[in-house]
């Protein structure tokens, strides 16, 4: 990377006192921890299927959960859009807005409408972590990117590993209720408003409030390049069409084989994983129903599974394979492998085994989460990067909206919660059985291109060995970076 004149303008984040953006930070990461507790989470649909709420096993699977993905449809692009317009702090306080509303209608809500709307306000808080994941790049310098990341994420993965600790000691051994957990939970969250409040808002933002004046054009961003291109020396109007050139690049990117491939897994995989995520605890509820609350042990399951995935994620760090090969093998293993847990969570009828299968499903999809990350960023700037994982994850919930719609609502084929479980072992059998099959392909296709190498090496005379160029060397090519 070219080094930057000393005389050029710094971004404002690194002209920001040593101390201070330390301090934002630690206060960002503080802030991301904090509004992870919320102890009563866990337990939501328990609550809503005991004597506190008493709706039916029929409202709770097929009228109101299946409003929590059409929430996050409706809301998710003008959310990424607007969070960036407005530079992420509104953003974040919408977002302890609506976890103040979740649970003010968990305490005061009695009727399945204000359920539905609780889940209506689910779906804003979860299109809104965006703004939290994407505030950091506004601190700190771009060679600090990477670093600080990985601390807000370990702040936000802390935080939900000790809410639901705190959440499953709670009922387990100090015997709380879930409906004062959930007036604890609105505490926390109430909590969480304030410290939003004091976060400290951003001159700019990574698409519509660039910083301007800088003369680096080395250090120029893929959004002011493009607007460049236009040509028209125009200050008004690039804000207006360059994301309609990015998403034009980024149809073009598509057909990068690497690229279309995991985007294809984000897409389709992360569709069936929060899938599974959502109605798990229901099916937990109908495998062991119970009314001890102390036997409901929820919290310590979701405790696990992120402990689990944090490990998964770190060690997929150190996975060092040619991804270009063994992409499709290695996802195709662990589809199939999800499949089987899938399968058996739906088919036992111990609940403990049905934990673990949860536990491992879990920490199975964030072991390839970072590896996809990875390999659909290695290649593209800052801007573009964000777009892509947008598009991704906008198709992903466009098609777990539609397997809702026609598997879980009520108005299409309304089923309970185990066939939506045989529904699910299916897809995911469907994509194992098509990526192994992508994996076939490859090995075919890499042993043909290998053949007439090796034949044309055989046939040349021996010759001294010559050096080869320290680029054409490096082993690591193709790896996953920590």
């Amino acid at each position: 990377m070219p080094k930057k004149d000393d005389g050029a303008k710094k971004p404002a984040s690194e002209t920001v006192p040593d101390q201070r953006w330390k301090l934002q930070v630690f206060y960002l990461c503080f802030y991301g921890f904090m509004t992870q507790i919320r102890p009563g989470e866990s337990f939501i649909t328990p609550y809503l299927l005991g004597p506190d709420k008493n709706f039916t096993k029929e409202e709770v699977t097929n009228e109101i959960t299946p409003v929590l993905s059409y929430s996050y449809m409706a809301v998710l692009v003008p959310i990424f859009l607007l969070t960036d317009y407005l530079r992420y702090k509104p953003v974040l306080v919408l977002q302890s807005l609506s976890h103040i509303s979740i649970w003010l209608l968990l305490v005061l809500g009695t009727s399945v409408l204000a359920m539905q709307l609780m889940e209506f306000f689910y779906g804003i808080t979860m299109a809104a972590r965006i703004a939290y994941s994407s505030y950091i790049f506004s601190l700190v310098a771009p060679s600090r990117y990477q670093r600080m990341a990985s601390y807000s994420r370990s702040a936000v993965l802390l935080g939900v590993f000790t809410s639901s600790v705190l959440g499953q000691l709670c009922v387990t051994s100090g015997s709380v209720s879930f409906l004062t957990l959930n007036y604890v939970s609105l505490g926390f969250v109430s909590f969480g408003l304030i410290l939003t409040l004091f976060l400290e808002r951003p001159r700019r933002s990574l698409f519509f409030n660039r910083p301007r004046g800088t003369d680096d054009r080395a250090a120029s961003t893929e959004l002011e390049r493009m607007a460049d291109g236009d040509g028209s020396g125009r200050a008004q109007g690039w804000r207006d069409v360059v994301l309609c050139r990015m998403l034009r690049e980024v149809g073009a990117l598509a057909r990068q084989p690497q690229l279309r491939l995991w985007s294809l897994w984000w897409i389709f995989n992360s569709a069936g994983y929060y899938l599974m995520l959502y109605y798990a605890h229901i099916l937990w509820n109908e495998i062991s129903p119970t009314m001890d609350n102390r036997r409901v042990y929820n919290g310590g399951v979701d405790a696990a599974s992120t402990l689990l995935g944090a490990i998964g994620s770190f060690a997929a760090g150190y996975v060092k394979i040619r991804w270009t090969l063994w992409s499709e093998l290695v996802i195709g293993v662990v589809t199939a492998f999800q499949a089987g847990l899938l399968l058996l969570m739906n088919s036992t009828t111990n609940i403990w085994l049905c934990y673990v299968a949860y536990v491992l499903f879990r920490g199975s999809y964030q072991f390839l989460v970072p590896i996809a990350i990875f390999q659909i960023a290695t290649s593209l700037s800052k801007e573009l990067c964000a777009l892509v994982f947008g598009v991704n994850t906008f198709f992903g919930t466009v098609l777990k909206t539609i397997i809702t719609v026609i598997v879980a609502d009520k108005r299409g084929l309304g089923l309970s919660v185990h066939p939506q479980f045989y529904v699910y072992f299916g897809y995911f059998t469907l994509l194992a059985v098509v990526y192994l099959l992508a994996a076939i392909g490859v090995g075919i296709r890499h042993s043909r291109h290998r053949q007439p190498a090796e034949l044309a090496l055989a046939k040349e005379p021996c010759q001294l060995p010559v050096e080869i160029p320290a680029q054409e060397k490096n082993p690591e090519a193709g790896t996953v970076r920590a």
